[in-house]
């Protein structure tokens, strides 16, 4: 077993380096660039969007108050006629990055975090750098990508989007197991 509080360094530099690989994906790549398809009449529908002074949050339509209500013809006329979705509204402002990336950078480090005590528990001192591969990339994997593929599910996300993050995760997990395998401490240093 190897104590969590042994493995900051590569808890650290694996979010650096997951930070670097998400940019190199986001601005050199442009694995996403298609991803969000410009809204028809956006105009129109954001003037009128602002006419109801809508607050921040994440809404579906059409909505139903309860299961029982899901069930009823009115519902079930509303969800035939369409449109269904969901609707992710952010605080107006001018789009600032900062905020996101410094939130990104943590919930890297949370990542991290999970696969030192995962990886911790499972491999001691020494252990050989395939195995701590395997297991810290197999944690980040499950904590950058997995969830991505319930959005597909529930929220209509299409799968093509999806699949692009999986890829994503799969990056990131690479290295941040990578950076375990090469800072795992040694038997000498136990």
């Amino acid at each position: 077993m190897v104590p969590v509080t042994d493995l900051w360094l590569p808890i650290v530099l694996s979010a650096v380096f997951v930070f670097v690989v998400s940019s190199l994906v986001h601005m050199v790549l442009q694995v996403h660039k298609g991803d969000c398809a410009k809204l028809p009449a956006e105009d129109r529908v954001l003037e009128e969007l602002r006419g109801h002074s809508i607050p921040p949050g994440l809404y579906a339509f059409p909505n139903a108050g309860s299961m029982k209500e899901m069930g009823s013809p009115e519902m079930i006329e509303k969800c035939k006629r369409g449109p269904r979705g969901f609707l992710t509204l952010m605080p107006s402002g001018a789009p600032s990055m900062g905020p996101n990336l410094a939130l990104w950078f943590a919930f890297s480090l949370v990542v991290g975090l999970f696969a030192a005590y995962i990886g911790g528990l499972a491999l001691g001192p020494g252990a050989a750098g395939r195995d701590v591969l395997q297991v810290t990339s197999a944690v980040a994997f499950a904590g950058y990508a997995l969830a991505n593929a319930t959005d597909s599910i529930w929220k209509g996300v299409p799968w093509r989007i999806t699949v692009n993050y999986l890829f994503d995760g799969l990056l990131y997990a690479l290295a941040t197991g990578a950076t375990f395998a090469w800072l795992w401490p040694s038997l000498s240093a136990a």
